[in-house]
């Protein structure tokens, strides 16, 4: 079973067809969008401010997803994929944004639509990314603008893909 647990009075709410994992961990002021779904190991952590999340966001195993206590919320848009050992914390990610295994992004960054974080990047605090981007490295730096292919091919694809693999589980 899951740990989903309230934290001062507040628990995590979530939309319509989400799965999460036998063994993820979802705690307070989390609210979640339609066709979510939360993966092995990961952490949504809304205990020390709020995480919202919009539909059709996969927070993939392993991956950590908090904020700063009085400070930094957590927001994430529609189509999002959060990669295997991600670190989200504090930021705003907007639509249509895949965040690569073992990125980490950091307080107060704010992550345009229709962008890739690479795998391992670090995006610093205060970083803003453009729309229509692609990041890398240590710290996260511009690689180049994103192709509508890459949009479609990789960010929409990964989320739709995720959808699907839920509904994997949850036909049993």
């Amino acid at each position: 079973m899951p740990v989903i647990l309230p934290v001062e009075g507040v628990s995590p709410v979530f939309g319509e067809n989400c799965f999460i994992a036998p063994n993820a961990t979802i705690v307070g002021d989390v609210v979640m969008g339609n066709e979510c779904s939360i993966w092995f190991n990961a952490v949504v952590r809304g205990d020390v401010n709020s995480i919202r999340m919009g539909n059709k966001v996969n927070i993939q195993d392993g991956a950590v997803i908090h904020c700063t206590y009085q400070r930094s919320k957590t927001i994430i848009g529609n189509n999002v994929s959060i990669g295997h050992n991600a670190i989200v914390h504090g930021c705003i990610i907007h639509d249509f944004v895949l965040v690569g295994m073992g990125a980490i992004v950091m307080d107060n960054a704010e992550i345009g639509s229709n962008s890739i974080i690479a795998a391992g990047a670090v995006v610093l605090e205060n970083t803003k990314i453009e729309e229509g981007s692609i990041y890398a490295g240590v710290p996260a730096k511009k690689v180049k603008n994103i192709s509508a292919a890459l949009i479609n091919g990789e960010i929409n694809r990964i989320a739709d893909n995720y959808v699907k693999y839920a509904g994997w589980f949850k036909e049993r």
